[in-house]
């Protein structure tokens, strides 16, 4: 059916589920006074223009991030999690129409991306804590049929709260996605190492890579300041139901952060990307692969979250 989203029938009771369970467990909310069960969140992305292996090809990006998250209690011990996600991403070729990868691919010009999961945490005791999360996601440029580009995980992790509050743990992501299976580790941290200071994840692990690690420093009850880094992946269906792209970046942001009223927050970025690899993947008897180089760019970004 052309290039539009298509779900089967499997996938949207899924997706009825989640919705469902966004708004049918707040009667089983006991979160502590003045915890917000609800938010909803947008980020725009731009980075400059960069050569792609050497040019003359160039590729500058524009992404609008769409989010909606729950989270509940349903005892002592048990919460639950829902979120929903969406996202735009803008491929700007200096060469519209242009063939990448030696002639075996025409360039895209837009990649849309829809997720859903859920997070299933139990509280051992007051120091343990546990957490599993399946995540279904569609990943497709405006060139392939979003239909065929299912991808499924799930993600877990084990976390020690210690006496001062400081939490530590280890996670591990099982990714099912098109055309590869990953595994991939990653470090849960919340650490307050005093007043002022903190280190913590600035992302949350799945598709698009681990958490990262982000220093933050807080000047005010409502301003902090953050510096961090974290590899960043994109994967997605650009033919047929075999043919992928996957880009693997390193990035580096400097953050300011403004919390504007007890629910409304605004984080401002520049950022850097780094090694930077487009490659292509094909099911194919041969598994061929090609890959191009992607030169380092600066970002900026700007991020607005609201919790209710």
């Amino acid at each position: 059916m052309g290039n539009g989203f298509v779900l089967s029938a499997a996938s949207l009771r899924v997706v009825t589920f989640l919705l469902s369970l966004l708004f049918s467990f707040q009667v089983l909310a006991e979160m502590p006074k003045g915890f917000s069960p609800f938010s909803i969140s947008a980020s725009r992305i731009t980075t400059a223009e960069a050569d792609v292996t050497d040019g003359p090809q160039t590729l500058q990006r524009d992404s609008w991030l769409l989010a909606a998250k729950a989270r509940f209690a349903l005892n002592r011990q048990w919460s639950i999690g829902v979120n929903l996600g969406y996202a735009d991403l803008d491929y700007d070729w200096q060469q519209r129409g242009a063939t990448l990868f030696d002639g075996d691919l025409n360039s895209w010009r837009q990649v849309r991306r829809y997720s859903a999961g859920l997070a299933l945490s139990y509280r051992l005791d007051r120091h343990w804590m546990f957490m599993l999360a399946p995540k279904l996601q569609y990943a497709s440029a405006d060139t392939a049929t979003a239909s065929h580009a299912a991808s499924y995980g799930v993600v877990t992790s084990g976390m020690y709260r210690f006496d001062n509050g400081n939490l530590l743990g280890l996670g591990l992501a099982y990714l099912n996605d098109i055309s590869e299976v990953r595994t991939v580790p990653y470090l849960v941290v919340n650490w307050q190492i005093n007043e002022a200071w903190r280190l913590g994840n600035p992302f949350t692990a799945g598709f698009t890579g681990p958490a990262g690690l982000e220093l933050s420093y807080r000047l005010s009850p409502s301003i902090d300041f953050g510096l961090g880094t974290s590899k960043r992946t994109q994967r997605f269906l650009v033919e047929n139901d075999n043919t992928t792209v996957e880009i693997d970046e390193w990035v580096s942001f400097l953050r300011a952060g403004w919390k504007m009223t007890p629910g409304l927050s605004l984080n401002a970025y520049a950022g850097y990307y780094f090694s930077g690899e487009m490659e292509l993947s094909e099911i194919s008897p041969d598994n061929a692969e090609r890959i191009e180089k992607i030169e380092n760019q600066g970002a900026l970004a700007l991020a607005v979250e609201y919790k209710f």
